[in-house]
């Protein structure tokens, strides 16, 4: 019987690893679970036999995919396998027809390893990294089930959803970004091109001038003089920002920060909510348990803060608690969401009900995408407008004191 190494959560709390005999990693799974685990990882590379079940073959790295290059390959897949067109033909076409160089590459690479006697469950898993693991965790409930096109169906749905709500994110906060890139070169061209200019007359007065034309003035000649340090501030600080959000420490401080603007806060709780709960109700349609769902659903959750009440909550389902009954006791999912699982567990028609609650909650987020558009069009033009009067005054102000004298 293989041997499965798993990491899991005890308490929710403390990290605890282990190994276990297993049929399958789904039953291994299950088995930590009963040990009384939360388990985050099942591999069987503990297994010394693992290697020659796989076909003797070693991983080999494929490109990184888009979401559209899983999109893209999804399709296909889903497609052609929903014709009854087997795996290894399916594959082969998508090698030799998919637009992106990556999906193709990934193609024949998956091609190989499922002619080497491993699942396509199994080799996607080799390249969770790529695919992520609701991704592998939905493939492979779908061929353990036998309906692996259906669920394949479910996860392209997924996709495209996914990738909607990244564009409507993406167009929100595109315009105030490009505005405020804009206004920093508008201003980093007045100090050092515009101001240098006046200095003769400035000096020509004969009397002190200004505070903000000081500062102007010496922020522009020091600009001037060291123009390598500004070409290496606008390399370090988009590259420092996009650190900050890397590392764990400092995206949770800023998470934290983000849930306690009035807006933004609604903006990031919907659409992490939006996935969690698509992920869940395409989970729990394709008959994984409901702890397993929780937990593929939470890989979603881009807020640590959300992410780790939602763990939280599944903890406490894994002890016995009802689904709404745990989610409610976060105190951050809405009212309307826990109403409706509560109905569908009452009901016993979760599945359906979770599908009204992805509904509502999109029609939720495209109202304050909405408004927060509306809302930042005039916090942009108070900005600009600030920025042009400070530029202004510094540059006019010695000139006005010069004509009253």
């Amino acid at each position: 019987m293989p041997i499965y190494e798993y990491t899991a959560l005890k308490d929710n709390k403390n990290v605890v690893k282990g190994k276990v005999e297993a049929d399958d990693a789904r039953q291994a799974r299950e088995k930590v679970i009963k040990m009384g685990l939360l388990p985050t990882k099942i591999d069987d590379t503990a297994d010394p036999k693992s290697k020659s079940r796989r076909g003797g073959k070693s991983k080999i790295p494929i490109p990184s995919l888009s979401l559209k290059d899983k999109i893209e390959f999804t399709t296909s897949l889903q497609i052609l396998s929903a014709t009854g067109i087997p795996i290894i033909e399916t594959l082969v076409f998508i090698e030799n027809n998919a637009e992106s160089k990556g999906v193709r590459k990934a193609s024949f690479e998956i091609r190989k390893q499922v002619i080497g006697g491993s699942t396509l469950a199994e080799t996607l898993a080799k390249y969770r990294e790529v695919f992520g693991r609701v991704y592998v965790g939905l493939v492979s409930a779908g061929e353990d089930s036998g309906e692996l096109d259906k669920t394949l169906e479910r996860m392209l749905a997924l996709l495209k959803k996914q990738d909607e709500i990244k564009s409507k994110i993406t167009g929100a906060l595109v315009y105030p970004v490009f505005v405020v890139i804009l206004a920093v070169l508008i201003v980093i061209i007045m100090l050092v091109f515009v101001f240098p200019a006046f200095k003769d007359m400035f000096d020509g007065l004969g009397k002190e001038l200004p505070m903000v034309t000081q500062i102007c003035m010496s922020a522009g000649e020091f600009m001037k003089k060291n123009w390598y340090l500004v070409i290496a501030g606008f390399i370090a600080v988009p590259f420092g920002i996009f650190q900050l959000f890397r590392v764990e420490v400092t995206k949770r401080i800023i998470d934290r920060i983000v849930l306690k603007v009035p807006l933004l806060a609604d903006m990031m709780k919907f659409s992490n909510f939006s996935n969690f709960l698509s992920v869940m109700q395409v989970a729990y349609d394709a008959g994984i348990p409901i702890v397993d769902c929780l937990y593929l659903a939470n890989l979603t959750m881009e807020n640590f803060v959300l992410r780790d009440a939602i763990m939280s909550a599944t903890s406490k389902v894994q002890q016995g608690t009802h689904l709404s009954v745990a989610l409610r006791s976060t105190e951050i999912v809405p009212q309307m969401i826990l109403f409706m699982i509560a109905t569908g567990e009452q009901t016993g028609r979760l599945g359906d009900l979770l599908e009204h609650c992805i509904t509502f909650i999109d029609k939720k987020l495209d109202d304050i995408i909405d408004n927060f558009t509306k809302l930042i069009e005039p916090v942009m033009l108070v900005f600009v407008g600030t920025l042009v009067l400070f530029l202004a005054l510094a540059l006019y102000l010695p000139l006005f004191g010069m004509y009253t004298n």
